[in-house]
């Protein structure tokens, strides 16, 4: 398998946090945007953004920027597939995703979804953490959190999933499911490592887990 190429999806409306790029927000100084290319760029062979609107207030990131092709602000799935198409563009088999409100993802990420791929016909997996005993109480078979915005998508499914958003499919984990999509297990320890940021507070939190 050639290596992926990434993508960081900052394409979401921030409702929680009143509107905006959350991936501008600073913690220590520096936009959560900028850590996560800093983290994701050293995995993948090269690297896009998926946002929408004007592109020139991410000009500073020196990164293509890919907007959604299907209106409405469709989810997440929506800016896999930009990113889908991007590769395309570029001769690529697939790409991995991160958040761009998520700092603190694992370096190894790419590494641990490529090997959790090994056999498949289209490589496509999905991170997950443990989840916690309170979470299990609250009810749900699942033993782990699936984090739908962090996974390896594979270029020749995505007239497949262009369909599907089009048919007005949302839920990430539905289209993967129907494509045999696999997971890679990461630990939660010392604190989760997909923590995204969401409301003010979580900056707050973000803040002290940097420090």
């Amino acid at each position: 398998m050639t290596p992926p190429l990434g993508v960081i999806l900052a394409g979401g409306l921030a409702t929680r946090m009143g509107g905006g790029d959350k991936g501008l927000l600073q913690i220590g100084g520096q936009s959560l945007l900028s850590r996560v290319c800093d983290r994701l760029a050293p995995q993948v062979s090269d690297l896009a953004l998926n946002a929408n609107g004007d592109a020139g207030r991410f000009s500073d990131m020196g990164l293509p920027v890919v907007a959604d092709s299907i209106e409405g602000f469709a989810g997440p799935l929506a800016g896999v597939l930009a990113g889908l198409d991007w590769a395309a563009e570029q001769g690529a088999e697939s790409i991995v995703t991160a958040a761009a409100d998520t700092p603190f993802f694992p370096t190894d990420l790419v590494a641990r979804l490529v090997a959790a791929a090994e056999g498949q016909v289209h490589p496509l997996v999905l991170a997950t953490t443990p989840r916690t005993g309170e979470e299990l109480k609250s009810g749900g078979r699942s033993r782990v959190n699936r984090h739908p915005t962090f996974g390896l998508w594979p270029v020749a499914l995505r007239d497949d999933l262009r369909a599907a958003l089009t048919d007005g499919l949302r839920k990430v984990v539905l289209w993967t499911d129907q494509h045999g999509g696999r997971e890679a297990l990461f630990e939660a320890q010392p604190f989760d490592p997909f923590f995204n940021v969401n409301t003010p507070s979580d900056l707050h939190r973000a803040e002290e887990l940097l420090r």
